[in-house]
């Protein structure tokens, strides 16, 4: 019984036999993930975000002025840091959501400081929208009101930080603007 269910698992059968099926199956499958994962953190990379030229001189250019590039702790945080999820299953829906970016890429959407100026308030409300809608994850990930001394922070910083703690009010409704300018026609209130 032993030997007949072994090579029945084993011996071609038209082709192949089950074993070998899966035993290539399974090499495939492990090249695939490691060649999909390791494409898929390359994408997270400021080389990678800053290579279409309409990165690199804009949002690029204002994100190295920021606070977030350089800073008295020497700690840098890049456009992945604040733009894409650290979980796994969170990631690679940005990442498929990110299609929609590369369509406007190829269409040439915003190939211009002009035509990227004129888009700029709908792309950071998008932004925006998306933060608000995670409670700003990927602030969190750095940043957290229980780690906060509000006393140590300047006076009204330190004011408008509790405040926004006791009110359950998430970063990116206090923080726009933060590694980039602010949209033209953008209205606070």
């Amino acid at each position: 019984m032993i030997k007949r269910l072994w090579n029945w698992f084993w011996r071609p059968n038209s082709k192949f036999g089950l074993g070998a099926i899966l035993i290539v199956g399974g090499i495939g499958g492990v090249i695939f993930w490691g060649g999909f994962n390791t494409f898929m953190e390359y994408t997270n990379t400021l080389e990678f975000c800053i290579s279409c030229h309409e990165m690199e001189s804009t949002v690029y250019q204002e994100y190295k002025k920021s606070v977030h590039y350089k800073n008295a702790s020497g700690v840098r945080v890049i456009c992945s840091d604040c733009h894409v999820p650290k979980e796994w299953t969170p990631k690679l829906v940005r990442k498929i959501k990110a299609s929609n970016e590369l369509f406007h890429k190829i269409l040439g959407t915003i190939n211009t400081r002009e035509k990227f100026e004129a888009k700029r308030l709908e792309l950071a409300e998008h932004v925006w929208a998306s933060m608000k809608e995670t409670d700003s994850r990927e602030c969190r990930n750095c940043h957290s009101y229980e780690a906060m001394d509000f006393h140590k922070q300047t006076r009204r910083g330190g004011e408008k930080m509790e405040k926004a703690f006791k009110k359950g009010e998430t970063c990116i409704e206090c923080h726009k603007g933060v590694a980039h300018k602010l949209p033209e026609g953008y209205d606070e209130d």
